[in-house]
């Protein structure tokens, strides 16, 4: 149980410092922020996606996620 605790931990802080990098790099950070800011960027787009890979299972109405008909 441990581990799984510091693995979470960690993800946690990762996840938390690209997000600072994004906002550095939105204001005119280092060269190294605006890297660590393209990969969470794209980290997010990769979790995005894998999330809408299940199709419309789970939920009723159109494809494009609306029930209004």
């Amino acid at each position: 149980m441990n581990v799984v605790l510091i693995i979470l931990s960690v993800l946690l802080l990762l996840v938390a410092g690209g997000c600072a990098c994004v906002v550095w790099a939105a204001r005119g950070g280092p060269s190294w922020t605006r890297a660590v800011a393209t990969a969470t960027l794209a980290a997010g787009e990769l979790v995005r996606a894998s999330g809408r890979s299940g199709g419309n299972r789970g939920r009723g109405g159109d494809p494009d996620g609306s029930s209004d008909g």
